[in-house]
């Protein structure tokens, strides 16, 4: 239940509007988001990599319904590669096309993404485009493939989620191409027509899309996979099958989200696994924020302090 209140509430307006004018929310927030600033990215960057962690920025922002806001969120995007090149810190980029035009015109979300991947091409980065509701899964692979294959750039990889249904096939075509894919298991709110409805089948695809990313035909292909979990049975699960399967590092690594399960984190980084943590900056945290209430309602707690600290 509290999951698909926050997920609800992630896509309405009107808790938006009241909740960023609420200061202990704002605060709340700051455990999942770095700051408002690229400074503040930067900043969480380097402590991470000092940390002996790997990072992947994301300037937060989506669904973006006029041409000259895409634009403003594309040169956000070229201040932080730029500022990433500078400031020498271990940090990709993640994006999403929604934030580009994509629900504007596609052309115009390609001639940005292009922008961005030749100024990320150059500086030696890459470039993550996140998957966004079902909605968006189509388009969003599309401008994956065109990018990739079509205009053969070798920076820019995608997202799947394990809830929906058609993410095996996803894989199992991503896999034979080559990709580089980060599986999550979705934050979404989608229907039980197109999403697994219960958490033990979200687990157990999880597992699956996994082994499939991680087995010698998908190694043989060139693909590389993000595991993008909490989650310890998940964790686990990838483990064994890592050990049981000498798959090389070169061909995944750990990913979490900023601020949640440090511990395991580190843990992960001292078994000598590669771990990237996503960080999210800027203005426009709410969805987001929502959404990381979705994926662990215990995070409620957290914010319910905020509200009593002085």
């Amino acid at each position: 239940m509290l999951r698909a209140l926050f997920l609800g509430l992630s896509e309405a307006n009107w808790a938006k509007s009241l909740i960023m004018k609420i200061g202990p929310a704002r605060r709340s927030a700051l455990r999942f988001v770095a700051g408002d600033t690229l400074e503040d990215a930067i900043k969480a960057a380097r402590r991470l990599n000092k940390n002996g962690l790997e990072v992947t920025l994301d300037h937060l922002g989506e669904s973006v319904t006029d041409e000259a806001s895409a634009r403003k969120a594309a040169q956000a995007y070229h201040d932080m590669i730029g500022a990433i090149a500078e400031s020498g810190v271990r940090a990709t980029v993640s994006l999403k096309l929604t934030q580009l035009g994509l629900d504007i015109r596609e052309d115009l979300c390609l001639e940005q993404m292009r922008a961005i991947l030749n100024q990320a091409q150059a500086t030696g980065n890459h470039v993550t485009i996140d998957m966004e509701s079902t909605e968006h899964t189509d388009a969003t692979l599309k401008v994956f493939r065109t990018l990739h294959d079509d205009y053969e750039y070798d920076n820019v990889g995608t997202v799947i989620q394990a809830y929906l249904y058609r993410s095996e096939a996803d894989m199992q075509a991503l896999a034979s191409e080559g990709a580089f894919v980060r599986l999550c298991k979705g934050a979404y709110k989608e229907p039980p027509d197109l999403a697994f409805p219960d958490k033990a089948d979200v687990d157990a695809n999880f597992v699956k899309l996994t082994e499939l990313f991680l087995a010698p035909e998908a190694q043989q292909a060139g693909a590389y996979l993000g595991i993008a979990t909490h989650d310890e049975n998940m964790i686990d699960a990838a483990k064994r099958y890592i050990q049981a399967n000498n798959v090389p590092p070169a061909h995944f690594e750990f990913q979490m989200l900023y601020g949640i399960r440090g511990k395991l984190q580190e843990q992960l980084r001292d078994e000598g696994y590669k771990v990237r943590i996503y960080v999210g900056y800027g203005t426009e945290w709410y969805p987001f924020f929502m959404r990381r209430l979705a994926e662990r309602p215990a995070n409620l707690w957290f914010i319910l302090s905020n509200f009593f600290r002085r």
